[in-house]
């Protein structure tokens, strides 16, 4: 077979060329540090990396998705444990109006303080976070939630709860509207509630009772009506829904009466007279901010002799007893609030694992191995050298060197 010297050259160049190129390659892997330079070097660990990367990247996202739910979280946490103890402020103060020897003035003048307290508690409710947005207004995060005018407080925003996506399965709350915190406050005690008719002129306190047999209960409203006879009193249980009678001239002890029908349980204690009339009707929602607006108008309202005092033994009883609910409402919800920032933890550790395990598969799957890719550098300038040798080597021969 007969070669041409041209056809040596040109496979001799061309070897040298190849080699050159997988020199280059090689070169190329260690300065970046990657075994796969383009997707045709390996195609099925490029599109395993590709996928991965994604992984990655999402994983990341839901890093930052969580940090900024723990920013929001924590700071509603922070409103919640103010919010907290300006309820307690309130409750003090009421507790203080009420001692024996203060007088209409003296109320007036913690009317004032609960009424500042009023405007401090609606400006936390209308807190924004740092990007200006509204905590508890639900979705509306641009519409300030309470609007105040006076003693009236009007919730503006909605009912929704922002959710954030802080894992592959999971979105979490990240806020609370308005109203679950601040107005669905059960009054009385949950599950009834007990007052005294506002004309009442005898001296009875009556308490917020319990509930003794919940089987019992009918979630019917009740009147009790009290009578004075020759000096005895006695009193009737009507069922106001169904406007019958329950119990009929039952005796009253002023200091050891306990009534007690359909399930509930209560005092009244003090000296009813002839015509007052006491009410128990089924917990109904009622807001933080009218349960002060009560605590204020029962404080500005003249207290002293009778009925006076007792009509305000009777609304500072209700106010503290619904103060106490509120604070109890936001104390599920700090301890809603802790859930969510545990769990927050716990994402944030398994995402740190999974991190860690992503980067592990990326860089077995396209990271260079060094030793190896130095050892196949040297080899190659070797074989580079071998064909540059030979090349000049075989481009000498002529025939002409023969003659």
């Amino acid at each position: 077979m007969r070669i041409s010297s041209n056809t040596i050259y040109e496979t001799g160049t061309n070897l040298m060329l190849q080699q050159q190129d997988t020199l280059i390659k090689t070169q190329q892997q260690l300065s970046t540090g990657r075994r796969i330079l383009t997707p045709a070097d390996d195609p099925i660990a490029a599109a395993q990396a590709l996928s991965i990367s994604q992984s990655i990247s999402l994983n990341k996202q839901y890093s930052i998705n969580r940090t900024t739910a723990e920013s929001s979280l924590k700071l509603e946490e922070n409103i919640l444990r103010k919010v907290t103890s300006l309820l307690q402020d309130v409750h003090e103060s009421a507790i203080r109006a009420g001692t024996a020897s203060f007088t209409d003035a003296d109320r007036i003048i913690v009317a004032k303080e609960i009424r500042s307290q009023l405007e401090s508690l609606v400006g936390l409710a209308n807190t924004t976070d740092e990007k200006g947005q509204f905590l508890f207004s639900g979705y509306q995060a641009n519409t300030k939630p309470f609007s105040q005018i006076g003693l009236n407080v009007q919730y503006l925003g909605d009912q929704g709860q922002r959710l954030s996506q802080v894992g592959p399965s999971r979105q979490l709350a990240v806020s609370d509207p308005g109203t679950d915190i601040f107005e669905r406050i059960k009054n009385g005690n949950g599950v009834f509630t007990t007052a005294a008719h506002s004309l009442n002129q005898g001296t009875g306190v009556i308490d917020t009772g319990s509930v003794v047999n919940p089987a019992s209960l009918t979630g019917n409203s009740y009147e009790i009506n009290f009578s004075v006879t020759g000096g005895v009193t006695t009193y009737n249980v009507i069922n106001a829904t169904t406007s019958t009678t329950v119990s009929s001239g039952n005796s009253y002890n002023n200091s050891t009466s306990t009534i007690n029908f359909d399930g509930m349980q209560f005092s009244i204690k003090g000296d009813p007279v002839n015509g007052d009339k006491f009410t128990v009707s089924p917990s109904n929602n009622k807001s933080m901010f009218q349960t002060i607006s009560d605590l204020v108008v029962a404080l500005e309202k003249p207290a002293s002799g009778q009925p006076g005092g007792t009509r305000f033994a009777n609304a500072l009883n209700s106010s503290l007893q619904n103060i106490n609910n509120s604070l109890e409402n936001v104390l599920t919800k700090q301890s809603s609030i802790g859930a969510r920032l545990q769990e927050i933890d716990a994402l944030e550790s398994v995402g740190g694992d999974q991190e860690i395990q992503f980067e592990s598969l990326l860089s077995n799957l396209q990271d260079v191995d060094f030793a190896k890719a130095i050892s196949d550098l040297q080899r190659q300038q070797l074989y580079l050298q071998a064909a540059q040798q030979s090349y000049v080597k075989i481009s000498g021969l002529s025939l002409f060197n023969y003659i």
